[in-house]
């Protein structure tokens, strides 16, 4: 019996395949976060919305931000198609990221912000700052986001990238670079920046 042949998943689909709990970058820090002996919950309402874990005696709440869902400086590509409907995404998740963010900072609550990139390369590290955080009450002053992505030469791929910071989306940074769609990948069992 000859082979069937098999259709790649259109963009739509593939997209609904990705899970917004329990991921991978989240079960690291938990496992993480176990391993030092701290107690949370999953996936719990706080007053900014659902954070991906909170240490609810403490009032932090950790989210888990993917790097293609929330705009990472570091690692955001733009889809080549359907640019007005990924630009309207990637804004509608960086002004709810900022909603959560400033709902929990007026509620006193310490927001823990990190990247899925973050995790892959150092957990620990991530897992340091959690515990920094429950001591000091006190999380990173910064986090930048891009929300909009230009083509300046698609021949060369030189894109014009504008960011804003989380807690004030006053402040901005426009940066231009080449586009690159390098990925973090793993290596011998540990994830590590490809």
């Amino acid at each position: 019996m000859p082979a069937r042949a098999t259709n790649p998943l259109s963009r739509s689909e593939n997209m609904s395949r990705i899970r917004g709990k329990d991921t991978e970058p989240e079960l690291i820090l938990r496992r993480s976060l176990r391993a030092r002996g701290l107690r949370f919950r999953n996936q719990v309402k706080t007053p900014g919305g659902k954070a991906d874990l909170v240490i609810a005696k403490s009032k932090v709440a950790l989210f888990v931000d993917g790097c293609f869902w929330h705009g990472c400086p570091e690692h955001y590509v733009r889809p080549r198609t359907s640019k007005e409907f990924w630009d309207t995404k990637l804004r509608e998740n960086v002004d709810r990221d900022r909603r959560q963010t400033l709902a929990l900072d007026a509620e006193r609550w310490t927001v823990v912000r990190v990247w899925e990139h973050e995790l892959r390369e150092d957990p620990e590290r991530v897992a340091n700052l959690v515990v920094d955080s429950l001591t000091a009450g006190v999380a990173r002053a910064e986090a930048w986001r891009v929300v909009r992505v230009t083509w300046l030469d698609p021949v060369a791929g030189l894109e014009r990238r504008q960011l804003e910071e989380l807690r004030d989306g006053t402040r901005q940074q426009v940066e231009e670079r080449v586009r690159s769609t390098k990925k973090v990948g793993r290596v011998k069992g540990v994830i590590r920046p490809g």
